[in-house]
C-alpha cells in the first residue's frame, strides 16, 4: 500500500510539474506578444497582400484545372452529372474491385448504388476501420490550383480516422465547392477555423532523403474523386 501511495503521489507531482511548464511556456508567448489586440489585428490587415487572391477562371477552366492537379498525384476523376453519382460510385468500386465502403452515418443516400455495402463508420474502433476495403466521404471545399481536397469531418465528412486509417478513399466533390486559389480557400473555411480540418492532395506519399517515394505511410494510397458538375 505505501508503494501504491508512493507511486501515485509520483504521478501527481510529475501532472502538476507539466502544468507548471506549460504555464510559463504560455506566460512568456503571452508576454512577448503583448495584450494589444486591436494593434496586432491592424498591424496584420497591413500587410501587403500583392499575391493573386481571386481566380479568373471560369466553372469548367477551375474544374478541368482540379482534374488536372488529381492526376498529377495519381488520383482518378470522374466527372458526372449530379443524378448520376451512385452510378458513378458503382463505377469507381468496380474499377477498383470494392464491394463495400464505410461511409459516414448521414452520407446522401441518393450517392449510394444498390450494388454496393456501406456500413456506417459510426462507432467503429480503429482496428475495424482498418478492415475495411475503403472509405467514402463527401468534402467541404476542394482548391484547383493545388488540386487539394478540404474534409471538415462534419455530417458528409466523416471523423478524421475515416480519411486516415483506410487504405482507398473515394471522395465526392460538388462543383460549387471547387475554388481555384488558396486564399479563395481560406476564404471559404471562415468560420472553421477552431473545426478539426484535413487537406488531401492526392493519395497519401512520402519521400525520404534519397528520394524514395512511398506511397500509404499517413493516409489512403488510392484516392478516387467524382467530380460532379
Amino acid at each position: 500500500m505505501v508503494g501504491q501511495t508512493q507511486e501515485g503521489e509520483n504521478v501527481v507531482s510529475a501532472v502538476n510539474g507539466t502544468a507548471r511548464a506549460r504555464d510559463g511556456i504560455l506566460a512568456k508567448v503571452r508576454a512577448a506578444v503583448g495584450e494589444h489586440s486591436a494593434v496586432r489585428d491592424a498591424e496584420y490587415r497591413a500587410i501587403p497582400r500583392d499575391y493573386r487572391r481571386e481566380g479568373q477562371g471560369s466553372k469548367d477552366e477551375k474544374l478541368n484545372l482540379l482534374a488536372r492537379r488529381l492526376h498529377d498525384y495519381d488520383a482518378l476523376v470522374y466527372p458526372c452529372a449530379r443524378q448520376d453519382i451512385a452510378a458513378t460510385v458503382a463505377a469507381a468500386m468496380a474499377a477498383r474491385g470494392k464491394t463495400s465502403l464505410l461511409r459516414p452515418e448521414h452520407l446522401p443516400q441518393e450517392w449510394l448504388p444498390s450494388s454496393g455495402n456501406f456500413p456506417p463508420v459510426d462507432g467503429l474502433a480503429y482496428a475495424e476501420i482498418d478492415k475495411g476495403e475503403g472509405v467514402i466521404t463527401g468534402c467541404v471545399a476542394a482548391i484547383a490550383f493545388t488540386g487539394t481536397i478540404i474534409l471538415q469531418h462534419g455530417i458528409r465528412d466523416g471523423r478524421r480516422a475515416l480519411s486516415l486509417i483506410p487504405d482507398y478513399h473515394l471522395c465526392v466533390v460538388f462543383a460549387e465547392q471547387v475554388v481555384e486559389t488558396v486564399p479563395e480557400g481560406f476564404e471559404r473555411l471562415r468560420g472553421l477555423e477552431l473545426l478539426p480540418l484535413t487537406t488531401v492532395s492526392g493519395p497519401s506519399a512520402t519521400a525520404d532523403i534519397e528520394m524514395s517515394r512511398v506511397k500509404g505511410v499517413h493516409g489512403p494510397r488510392f484516392l478516387d474523386v467524382i467530380l460532379v458538375s
